[in-house]
């Protein structure tokens, strides 16, 4: 009795007293909450629930799963004592933290969308918690960088897991927000790879993290104002969210809204069932499309930007090629 006595009003002190310099207190709260299990995170948070980072579908009650950024929320049947929260107010500072050692440093670059994850200026711990000083959660740190507490809160908050799309791409380049992709299939698309977005509902478009923030947390079917400098013509356009299919841990070729999952070898893992009478299976190979050969997702979104004609496509599956023509 007295032993847990001792370890409650241990982690209330490290729950009330955590911001005060150094995060020694933060590696302490990770270690008897358990946040970091089997080489995953899996951080305590309010109302009964642990926020999972994983490849793995976990053994637990599923309350939400998103596919894009591979995390879980669970269902938690005993529940940490000091939980987690998610750091909207000011921060002085971050570090990354496990159950044995912090490392301080900021962020060099923002998370852009789902593709582009944010960048530390520190050698990355993996995986860890990126946490201020008071062991508020600043993001989840991850192989393939770090994924920022505004795309943790969204997870959380939403009802379903999912994000908005508007058909674009973009990124930031000498101060200003450029299109990098436009997706062929987005339904009166009115974007140009090289369009610079000016102003996004009336506000003025600074950075690319921002920007996409808006789009991809945007509900389905709400309509937003865009300006765009084309040249030296400034356009605007009326469109239309549409839900995001592609990005993050998932291929993002923009077939994606037609059903066709690759990975990075642009092998077929998921098939939507309208294409079974069309003879592909999973592990089939994507070689061309149209007699282009295509060796990779950057080169496979290139093209179909170009020619959305994807008719002819042919497919490699244990040495032996093959047609398959898709309309």
């Amino acid at each position: 009795m007295f032993f847990r006595l001792f370890v409650l009003a241990s982690l209330l002190f490290i729950n009330l007293y955590a911001c005060k310099g150094g995060y020694a207190a933060c590696v302490a709260k990770v270690k008897d909450s358990h946040a970091i299990q089997n080489n995953t995170l899996q951080i305590p948070l309010k109302k009964s629930t642990r926020l999972l980072y994983t490849h793995s579908k976990p053994d637990a009650k599923i309350l939400k799963y998103d596919p894009f950024l591979s995390l879980y929320l669970i269902e938690d049947p005993k529940p940490f004592a000091y939980p987690f929260d998610i750091n909207m107010r000011l921060q002085l500072g971050t570090a990354m933290v496990t159950d044995k050692s912090s490392r301080e440093g900021k962020f060099i670059e923002n998370q852009i969308g789902l593709n582009t994850l944010a960048r530390y200026s520190e050698p990355l711990l993996i995986p860890s918690l990126l946490t201020s000083s008071c062991c508020s959660l600043e993001g989840v740190v991850t192989s393939r960088d770090i994924i920022q507490k505004e795309y943790l809160k969204h997870f959380i908050d939403a009802k379903k897991s999912e994000y908005g799309d508007i058909g674009i791409r973009v990124k930031n380049e000498k101060g200003s927000v450029i299109v990098t992709a436009s997706d062929p299939f987005f339904e009166h698309n009115p974007f140009q790879v090289g369009d610079c977005i000016v102003v996004f509902d009336g506000r003025k478009v600074k950075a690319a993290s921002t920007l996409m923030r808006m789009i991809l947390f945007s509900k389905r079917g709400v309509k937003h104002k865009v300006k765009v400098k084309r040249g030296n013509q400034y356009l605007t356009y009326i469109v239309t969210t549409k839900k995001r299919y592609g990005g993050g841990e998932l291929s993002d070729t923009f077939l994606e809204s037609r059903g066709l999952y690759f990975d990075r070898a642009l092998r077929l893992i998921s098939i939507e069932k309208k294409f079974k009478g069309y003879g592909i299976k999973k592990g089939d190979r994507l070689i061309q499309i149209n007699g282009v050969k295509i060796k990779s997702q950057k080169e496979l979104r290139e093209y179909l930007q170009k020619a959305k004609d994807y008719s002819s496509l042919l497919f490699e599956r244990n040495g032996f090629q093959f047609f398959v023509n898709i309309k």
